[in-house]
């Protein structure tokens, strides 16, 4: 390659000893500066030959010259103490020196601060027992506890903690948490690009009541002077969504198409449109079976290099909807009612359902629509003699709604989602992606659509996409043709 460091100059000559691994360099295919740097580094003994895979020795080997003996030199200059994948971890400090150089920025300006206070941190590690493993991406504390048998902690047990101060590290939020329960593991995430952390932690307990303890704990909590943390639980998400599909293509199309650039696909859920249930809407949502499936998957389909049958993709995390509490759900009189033709009228819905008792009234919004009744015994059955029969053409698929969550949370999810999206297209230079539809159709269930869950409280569905609808909507559209308003047509909808 025109950029790779090549073989050198091989009359060229390097001062110094060295070691009987430099030979092995030379020979793979290293240029003798990079090689010699290396050797440096095995030398003063903070890289073994044995640590570095074939990835890592043919990215140096690709790199251009002078960019792999600065990054060998940053490495060199980096706390591996912690650092298990001496090999990925060099990788990544690569993988930032490129990020850098695109965004014309100093390829050396890191500054990571003052780190964490050594001493605390390793009376910590000594009392507990944990390790602590560091990349250039997370510094992960525990994982499992040293005692522990068994499967790793369930659904409900793990807290997200945001607005954690730039400076601080694990030193600091591991005694904080701990009041609250035993910990599974804490996951502090990291900014290459800045060397400090991104502001945010994931907290794994090995209780959902640690869990719970935590938020009523901590959440609002000044851990410094003017600066309150934000905790409040978490759930791993399985989901991605996919924009700009081919609206001819059927849902097993989709799958062994998406199945052969990342393992772990579960399901691909697609929704018809309303006017030809024959074809989809444009986009579709990728079921797999874990979160690190799920992002692999992600990274893999969001550089920019994948197109489905010449269509270039958007790919986004499906947020999921946090689950009201059963006391909240225990009160709920809306149904959610799907897979409505458009024939259906709300009408018609109206004289349905009215047999099973008193309809206040109905909203009915594409193939979809939320009934209000006035009792909630008879809202259960109505979606219980209801379920699956016919209506206008088509079976409806009927659940209990979920209540809308808190404000304030939807416009941070609406910014998140923005910030991310915007980065997207940034990266990929798209001055605009206008060419979808306006697909305002709410994520999708993570239970079986239609069903009502356990105790007739657990089911999810788009309620909150009906309180969107009723008057909570903030701020204008943004104007046609613009990769914002891409944004808000495909993304602002999914609550």
């Amino acid at each position: 390659m025109a950029e790779g460091n090549g073989g050198g100059d091989p009359g060229s000559q390097i001062d110094g000893e060295r070691t009987e691994d430099y030979q092995k360099l030379i020979n793979y295919g290293l240029n003798e500066k990079v090689a010699a740097k290396l050797d440096e580094i095995y030398k003063q003994g903070k890289l073994r030959h044995e640590d570095l895979d074939e990835r890592a020795l043919d990215a140096l080997k690709e790199f251009p010259v002078e960019g792999a003996v600065t990054v060998l030199k940053q490495f060199l200059e980096s706390n591996l103490e912690h650092v298990s994948n001496k090999s990925a971890y060099l990788c990544g400090v690569m993988k930032t020196y490129r990020q850098r150089k695109q965004y014309n920025t100093d390829s050396m300006a890191v500054n990571p601060g003052k780190g964490p206070n050594e001493e605390n941190l390793k009376a910590i590690l000594d009392r507990s027992g944990y390790t602590l493993d560091v990349t250039t991406g997370q510094r992960k504390y525990g994982g499992p506890p040293p005692h522990w048998e068994g499967p790793p902690p369930g659904p409900g047990c793990e807290v997200f903690c945001g607005k954690i101060p730039k400076e601080l590290y694990e030193d600091e939020l591991i005694p904080l948490f701990e009041k609250c329960g035993e910990i599974w593991d804490l996951r502090l995430m990291m900014d290459p690009m800045t060397g400090q952390n991104r502001g945010y932690a994931f907290i794994t307990f090995t209780t959902r009541s640690a869990a719970n303890e935590a938020v009523r704990q901590l959440n609002e909590y000044e851990i410094q002077r003017g600066k309150k943390l934000g905790v409040t639980i978490s759930y791993n998400n399985h989901r991605l969504f996919v924009g700009n599909i081919p609206k001819n293509r059927e849902r097993h199309e989709l799958y062994e198409e998406f199945a052969k650039h990342a393992p772990g696909l579960v399901e691909v859920i697609i929704y018809s449109s309303p006017d030809d249930k024959k074809k989809n809407r444009g986009f579709c949502f990728l079921e797999y079976e874990s979160h690190k499936a799920a992002s692999l998957a992600k990274r893999r389909l969001s550089s920019g290099r994948f197109k489905v049958w010449g269509c270039e993709i958007i790919v986004d995390w499906a947020d999921p909807q946090e689950e009201p509490d059963e006391d909240t759900m225990s009160k709920v009189k809306v149904l959610y009612v799907r897979n409505l033709t458009q024939m259906t009228t709300e009408e018609m819905l109206k004289e349905k359902f009215d047999e099973f008792g008193k309809v206040e009234r109905v909203k009915k919004i594409k193939d979809y629509a939320f009934v209000h009744f006035e009792e909630r015994d008879e809202a259960v059955k109505a979606m219980d003699a209801l379920q699956g029969k016919d209506l206008g053409g088509a079976s409806m698929e009927i659940s209990l709604a979920k209540p809308p969550s808190d404000k304030k949370k939807k416009e941070e999810v609406l910014r998140n989602r923005e910030k991310r999206l915007m980065q997207m297209l940034a990266q990929r230079g798209d001055e605009g992606l206008w060419y979808l539809d306006d697909v305002r159709m709410p994520v999708p269930p993570a239970m079986l659509r239609g069903g009502r869950g356990g105790g007739r409280g657990g089911g999810r569905s788009d309620y909150g996409k009906w309180w969107n609808y009723y008057n909570y909507y903030w701020g204008p559209r943004p104007q046609k043709n613009t990769g914002y308003n891409y944004y808000w047509n495909n993304y602002s909808w999914y609550y």
